[in-house]
């Protein structure tokens, strides 16, 4: 022992109010600016649908994009952990409601993904003081399935091509409820007791 003490480096501790909470909260901002659109074109007034499309795209893009910011700039923080997953549901469920209100997408399906949604971001919640649920791999191959048939059913495709849709839909609810059993038994793990 010399009698030096050595020094700890002080970490500063992450603003709230950062580039990535920000997008964060503009994608819930625009929920129902979407939402609107997507009333107003009725899903068959092509120009309204579009609008509506794109309106989705830039939304969903800035989940992709504060995560992104939240990682490279170290602005992860405890509210984005909870408000990126709440504002990610409110845009698909939002979607996926709409999409079925007008006959183009089965209610069951809404059903079964909005329940596995709801069901994740609860257990995130039960879980939150024993530690934080990341995205998996598969969550994000599920969200991504999610988003892409979204937008299939959203644009106005020639008749031929809408049927694509189905089948994205259909690899997305698969992979939503595999993924959902995974997140269940992560969240087990993660609330057992050591040794237990």
């Amino acid at each position: 022992m010399t009698g030096a003490t050595e020094s700890t480096p002080v970490v500063a501790p992450v603003p709230v109010f950062n580039l990535a909470n920000a997008l964060t909260a503009l994608r819930l901002a625009l929920v129902p600016v979407f939402m609107v659109l997507v009333v107003v074109s009725e899903m068959s007034r092509p120009g309204w649908q579009i609008v509506a499309c794109l309106t989705f795209v830039f939304a969903s893009l800035t989940d992709f994009v504060d995560g992104w910011i939240a990682r490279r700039f170290a602005l992860i923080t405890s509210v984005g952990k909870v408000a990126d997953p709440i504002a990610d549901k409110a845009l698909t469920g939002a979607a996926l409601l709409l999409l079925s209100w007008y006959g183009d997408l089965p209610w069951w399906v809404t059903g079964v993904i909005l329940a596995r949604e709801l069901g994740i971001t609860a257990l995130r919640f039960w879980v939150i003081r024993h530690g934080v649920i990341a995205a998996s791999r598969g969550g994000k191959l599920k969200t991504a399935l999610q988003t892409a048939a979204i937008v299939w059913y959203l644009w106005p495709m020639p008749a031929g091509l809408a049927a694509v849709g189905g089948w994205i839909m259909a690899a997305a609810v698969l992979v939503t409820v595999v993924t959902g059993f995974d997140y269940i038994a992560r969240a087990v793990r993660l609330r057992r007791p050591a040794g237990g």
